[in-house]
Formats: structure tokens, sequence, C-alpha cells
């Protein structure tokens, strides 16, 4: 029977010579603007109570190229035009499956993957000899390789973007052979994730919170006051713009490279890892905390633990949210009628003393074992908003 290897992309960052650089931001602006011109069509058609698919848009692309005012369209590689309709298709696929909110245009402001990115396959790229030349290009990206591919690697598909600060990345999605399920562990922990402490293990382990955008918290807002005072349009705003990303930038990836080397270091360590199903979306709209769980980044832990437990054959087990994990007195059961967030320990009837973060985590452990053992009921079935009512908030906002 054949492998089945895990899909995992390579990110690098490449450094383009100043024809690249104007080919990949037209490009850019292309895919954007085909994007654009697509949702229009298929919210419109919506109105109309009909539906509209790839194949359509791909018709509507092919058309759009031959009127004079698109024709630069045709400037461009096609691949990437055709990669953003599939996209597309993708995004209201998810939304009427509602997992996924309508979707939404993209900004020409915006960096990254809403604004400046660009999806090539296999027939709009050449990889030779570890040298990587995009449709369109003569010569091959000045390309960092940070880290070795897979041997044999053969990339199926490359995507190019260009974030906030200006900085040039390209991602190489190639088969890992050496991705491969761990040996069985008869380990298995509870996790219950905060502020305090970024997270607290059943274990008795607390991992401190680094709290990045705190430590750069007064830098970025001597960079933000410079950015306010600055004329929009201009030269210096535009510069001042660039050294705020830049902070930024700095911040996501430091909190980036410690959650994924906390993560692995987990996965590697446990069979079965027990998480709370938190709606952080529901929770940074308290406007004390805000600043502080976004800092956190528990659905980007979330996130690298369930796919990283997928590559190495543990399990991820994420317990409802409504599970009274800090009330609830692991050593007796009893459950506490209220508990403050300003209470870290607490002594039960039972005479046992908790540290809340500790009986929280040995709590979600217990309960996330009742699931792999009989499939207990504390396992939610995750939803995001989403459905045809908001389609048809989404017409109704568009119309004159």
């Amino acid at each position: 029977m054949p492998v089945n290897h895990v899909k995992r992309a390579f990110k690098y960052r490449f450094y383009p010579s100043d024809a690249q650089a104007a080919e990949l931001a037209r490009t850019f602006g292309c895919v954007r603007k085909v994007y654009n011109l697509a949702l229009a069509a298929r919210t419109e058609a919506w109105t109309r109570q009909e539906r509209v698919n790839y194949n359509q848009t791909s018709a509507m692309l092919t058309a759009w190229k031959k009127t004079e005012e698109l024709a630069y369209l045709n400037e461009v590689s096609s691949v990437p035009l055709q990669q953003t309709l599939r996209h597309l298709q993708t995004a209201f696929t998810n939304f009427f499956g509602k997992r996924a909110r309508y979707p939404h245009f993209k900004s020409r402001r915006k960096s990254g993957k809403s604004g400046k990115s660009a999806e090539y396959t296999t027939s709009g790229f050449r990889f030779r000899d570890g040298k990587l030349t995009l449709a369109k290009m003569p010569e091959p990206l000045d390309i960092v390789w940070s880290r070795p591919l897979p041997a044999q690697a053969k990339p199926s598909t490359v995507t190019v973007s260009q974030d906030a600060a200006g900085r040039w990345f390209v991602s190489l999605l190639c088969d890992d052979p050496s991705v491969t399920p761990l040996g069985a562990s008869g380990n298995a922990v509870g996790i219950d994730v905060g502020l305090d402490h970024l997270l607290t293990l059943s274990t008795g382990e607390k991992v401190t919170n680094p709290r990045h955008e705190r430590k750069d918290r007064v830098r970025l807002a001597k960079a933000q006051r410079n950015l306010a005072k600055k004329t929009r349009g201009s030269a210096n705003r535009n510069k001042a713009r660039h050294k705020v990303a830049r902070i930024h930038a700095r911040i996501a990836d430091r909190r980036r490279d410690g959650l994924h080397k906390l993560t692995t270091r987990l996965v590697r360590e446990n069979q079965t890892l027990v998480i709370e199903d938190l709606t952080v979306r529901t929770m940074v709209k308290n406007r004390t905390l805000a600043r502080a769980i976004s800092d956190a980044a528990w659905s980007q832990f979330r996130s690298m633990l369930e796919y990283k437990a997928a590559w190495y054959g543990r399990e991820v087990i994420a317990v409802d949210r409504w599970f009274p994990s800090s009330r609830l007195c692991s050593a007796c059961g009893t459950v506490q009628d209220t508990m403050p967030l300003s209470v870290r320990t607490w002594t039960c009837d039972c005479g046992t003393t908790h540290d809340r973060d500790v009986n929280a985590a040995k709590n979600l452990l217990a309960a996330g074992r009742a699931v792999a053992a009989c499939g207990a009921g504390v396992r939610p079935q995750r939803s995001t908003p989403g459905g045809q009512s908001a389609m048809k908030q989404e017409v109704s906002r568009r119309k004159p």
C-alpha cells in the first residue's frame, strides 16, 4: 500500500529584485481584484435566488480579460487568478456548511492572506536544483534556505506573500516523510490556559506567560504616536507605518516561536491532551482583558496542538466550556456555587486546599479520560456563526 505522507508547508524569506517585486505587486493586485469581482457577482446572484459556482466564475474571468477595462489581467500569470477563485469556492462551501462566516472582500490596505498573497500550482512555477522560478519571471527567487526541504521534495503549491512590515515570504507545500506517528505513550495531561500563567498542567507544572506584547508596549506606543502625527499619503507616514508593522511582526514572530516549541514538547510527551473549549472570540469582548487574552494567543495554541497531534498520532480532547473545572473539587467532587477570578487558592469542605489552576487542569484531565473511556458528553460540537442568514444580511447591506 502507498504511504500517505503528511503535507507540510515550509516557509522561507526571500529578497526579490526590483523587477520581481513589481511583477508580484501586479499579481497581488490582480488576485485581489478577481476575488472581489467574483464575490460581488456571487452576492448579486443570490438576490436572484441563484447560486454561482467555481466553473461559472472561471468563465466570468475569461470574459473580464477580454474587456478593455480589465485587459491588464492578461499581464500576470493566470494560475494565481484561478486559484483565488478556488479559494472563494472553498469559502462559500464552508459558509453554506455553517463552518465559517460569509466571505469578505479583500482590502488593498491589509497584507498577508487578506491582501498581499498569491498561490501558484505546479503549472505556475519551476523547481529545479534547489531554485524556484515563478511564471512570468526569467530569474529564480533569491530564497534564504533557513532549513532544508525533505529529500526529493516536489512542491505541489507555492504561496508568495508580503507582510505589513514589507518582508517577502514563500511557502512550499510538500510531502514530508519525516513526520510519522510517535510510539504509544501512556501519558495524559490536562491543560488549563490562563493569563498569570500561560498554561497550568495537571502535573502541577506552570508555564510562564511571556507577555510578548507587553514587553514591546512602550516601543509600540511611541511608534504609533509618531505615525499619528504624519500626514496621510506622505512618504514619512509610510515609513512610520512600516516601523509600527515591524514591531508588530517582532511580537508575532516571538509568540509563534514560543508556541511552536511548547506545543511540540507537549505532543511528544503525552498521548492524550485535554483542553477546554473556550470561545476566545467572545472573551476578547471584555475590554479589560482583551489585550492580555490576545497576547496569550489561546486560539493559536489550540490550533498548533491539534494539527501536531494529528501528525504524530496523539489525541486532543476538548471539554465543554461550561464544565465547572475551577469550581469542582478534584478530591471529593463537590462543586462550589461561585468562585470569582480573584480567588487563586481555596479550601473545600472536605479539607483539601486547591490551587485554582492546578485543580482545574486535574478536573479537565478526569473529564477527558471519561471521554476516552466511554464517550461521556463533555466534548461539544464546535460551530462558527454563519449560515444563509449571514448571506442575506450581506446582500441587504449591499443593496442601494
